[in-house]
């Protein structure tokens, strides 16, 4: 019988201070250095006839298509695999470097930086990948406190962590491949250092095992109500708490996983560009949405919460504009993928899912667990729910999907999953 096979490490690729950050319109000036490292984790399963499956993890706002097929071809390198066996997902911290993908949306403008990107693609292809025989589990536990949705404290979102856990011959936790759903944005847009934001607090609370973080269906998910800062300080206290509930459901037994290697299947997603309001149109909107944020920062004062929500639907007011002035595509290719072990089955799609977006593809799904996560092997922006969409939040100002394309997006997905 095959034995499953891991080879896991985690790399600090932190980028010198000097560069811009992505994930905030608002933000002005270039990084002053690093709260704390920023990494690729690199975790690969495998048996010795089966190339299995090498997830990377990456602390960034997004792998945009260019940079993921730059480092899922690194990575295959370093593992002696075909690319097409590598997944390459992106946190979303909203503190990494924007030169690593470039621009992923018009209304945060930005270019790639070749000396930023050469330097993460040779760090990956030089990872050394050494492997040990290893058992799977599965654990899942609630997580209550880190984030909830981001427009109404008591929407939808699925508060459940998904743990695969890999233990070593003796019984020692080698490796942890983590998803929770939540936007790691405790960092506002007056930060200039690099930072993981909580999931990289909770990866280094989980040492020293090595933890591969995936960012669940997190569109309209943040820690917005439960923050209770936005330094350093609050970083440890999320991650922390998430930490905690990941080491209580691994002290329990847990599904135990079959002893071979996951396996991968992909396709692409032609999905039309929707059809943005003209310029002047979109316009007005932003003076419209500036009158009424003056209005509510005189009423409710700085740091509300619901004024924070009327501020990025301003932005998103003005990232409409931006859109109506581009020249947009008129489809996008969006590469979405399911890797399965057991009874488990991670879907990935490119884009920021809604929370019932996650669900609606947990339901559909034919699999015992499904765990649906995002900002993998590309970038396309959010995909908003008809909530969103008739209420105009900043999400659906942005978004490059109408709801009809959106539905299409869910009911082919659901099709590829369970063929």
């Amino acid at each position: 019988m095959n034995e499953l096979l891991l080879a896991a490490t985690s790399l600090d690729v932190t980028p010198p201070p000097g560069h811009r950050l992505d994930g905030y319109a608002a933000r002005a000036g270039l990084s002053t250095g690093a709260a704390d490292p920023l990494r690729a984790t690199l975790i690969w399963l495998s048996t010795e006839d089966d190339p299995g499956v090498l997830w990377l993890t990456l602390d960034a706002i997004a792998a945009g298509s260019a940079l993921s097929s730059e480092l899922a071809a690194a990575a295959g390198e370093a593992a002696g695999i075909p690319p097409s066996h590598v997944v390459v997902s992106a946190s979303h911290t909203h503190s990494g470097p924007s030169g690593w993908t470039g621009e992923i949306h018009p209304v945060i403008p930005a270019e790639r930086e070749r000396s930023l990107v050469d330097s993460l693609v040779g760090a990956v292809r030089a990872a050394a990948l050494e492997q040990q025989p290893v058992t799977a589990s599965w654990h899942s536990v609630e997580v209550i406190g880190v984030g909830t949705n981001r427009h109404r404290k008591n929407g939808p979102h699925d508060n459940t962590a998904g743990i695969l856990a890999l233990h070593g011959v003796d019984g020692s936790l080698e490796a942890v491949l983590l998803d929770f759903a939540c936007h790691p944005t405790t960092y506002g847009p007056e930060n200039l250092q690099y930072s993981a934001d909580w999931p990289g607090a909770a990866r280094a609370a989980l040492a020293p095992a090595v933890v591969g973080f995936l960012q669940g269906a997190a569109g309209d998910v943040s820690p917005r109500f439960t923050r209770q800062g936005r330094g350093a300080a609050e970083v440890t206290r999320l991650g922390g708490l998430l930490a905690s509930r990941v080491r209580e459901a691994l002290a329990t037994p847990g599904l135990e996983l079959p002893q071979s290697a996951p396996t991968i299947r992909r396709t692409t997603l032609t999905l039309p560009v929707r059809s943005v309001p003209p310029v002047d149109e979109s316009e007005k909107l932003v003076s419209a949405v500036e009158s009424r944020v003056n209005f509510e920062s005189r009423v409710n004062g700085a740091g509300d919460p619901s004024g924070r929500i009327s501020e990025t639907r301003l932005e998103g007011a003005r990232g409409q504009a931006l859109m109506a002035a581009a020249n947009l595509p008129p489809a996008l290719d969006l590469p979405v993928s399911t890797v399965t072990m057991g009874d488990v089955c991670w879907i990935n799609l490119p884009v920021e899912l809604f929370a019932v977006h996650g669900a609606c593809l947990q339901s559909d799904s034919t699999h015992p667990i499904t765990r649906v996560i995002g900002y993998t092997d590309g970038y396309y922006g959010y995909v908003v729910d008809p909530s969103a969409a008739e209420s105009g939040t900043y999400e659906a100002l942005i978004t490059f999907f109408d709801q009809p394309t959106t539905n299409i997006l869910l009911n082919e997905t659901a099709t590829f999953v369970n063929s």
